[in-house]
């Protein structure tokens, strides 16, 4: 589904990421892991449009990318969530989910004098779906609640509801467990692997915690130093060498002997 080939990003003298390739199978859910400044965000960012490459090439399903901004990924159905989320705090979780779709009747002027049942019509099939999102998510009692009040395990299962209001194919989530609590962080793991096995989604994540990315992910895809360190399943990446220097400053060999 996707390809990265070489990637890299400059930030004046610093390369954030260095030569970085990988790739993202169709039907996958890719785990992405590293210590902190290892150029994983940087690299989702690059990938999704929001930041251009110095060099190297980005593929979807044999397409060049590379260099798209967000809004014409996001036509294609390459979709990112972000650690922090995007939500319009002063609107309900239902108008949230309904503000997604794009070119929707009610933007243009002429549509707003002329064509209000139309609109109507179309807002009410978007209510619908967003509701059907909500219930899927189990977060319809949520429905008429401002997104801005809801909790931070909460917004990150909106962020993961915005990309089933579209045709997604892949979708980046960054940190989709950060500060969330088990329970819930329960509850988007279990969104996810239906998102993944009942309607063909792709994923690839950033994540730190490794039990949810043992559960959830196969392959599994250490950076450091902005590059591809390692990759294989969970199990085999907690017993690599490589990585858990990375990740504490000293191999296990050393630590066995100490």
């Amino acid at each position: 589904m996707i390809v990265v080939e070489n990637i890299v990003k400059k930030f004046g003298g610093f390369r954030a990421v260095d030569g970085a390739s990988l790739e993202i199978a169709e039907g996958s859910i890719t785990g992405l892991i590293g210590p902190n400044g290892a150029g994983k965000t940087t690299l989702f960012n690059v990938v999704a449009g929001v930041l251009k490459p110095t060099s190297g090439r980005v593929t979807m399903a044999g397409e060049d990318i590379t260099g798209l901004p967000p809004h014409d990924l996001f036509h294609k159905g390459l979709l990112r969530t972000f650690q922090i989320a995007h939500e319009f705090s002063s609107m309900t979780c239902r108008e949230n989910l309904m503000m997604v779709p794009g070119g929707q009747i009610g933007e243009t002027l002429w549509n707003t004098w002329f064509g209000r049942k139309r609109i109507a019509d179309q807002e009410r099939a978007l209510a619908a779906k967003a509701d059907e999102v909500l219930e899927f998510l189990t977060i319809e009692h949520l429905a008429d609640h401002k997104a801005g009040q809801v909790s931070g395990g909460q917004k990150k299962l909106l962020e993961l509801g915005r990309t089933m209001m579209v045709n997604a194919k892949v979708v980046f989530l960054d940190e989709v467990g950060a500060g969330v609590n088990r329970t819930l962080l329960n509850t988007i793991g279990d969104a996810i692997l239906r998102l993944n096995k009942e309607r063909g989604y792709t994923f690839c994540m950033i994540e730190h915690d490794m039990d949810f990315i043992g559960r959830l992910c196969d392959p599994v895809i250490v950076m450091a130093e902005g590059h591809v360190l390692a990759q294989g399943s969970a199990a085999d990446i907690m017993k690599n060498e490589q990585v858990i220097e990375a990740y504490l400053g000293t191999g296990l060999k050393h630590r066995k002997k100490a």
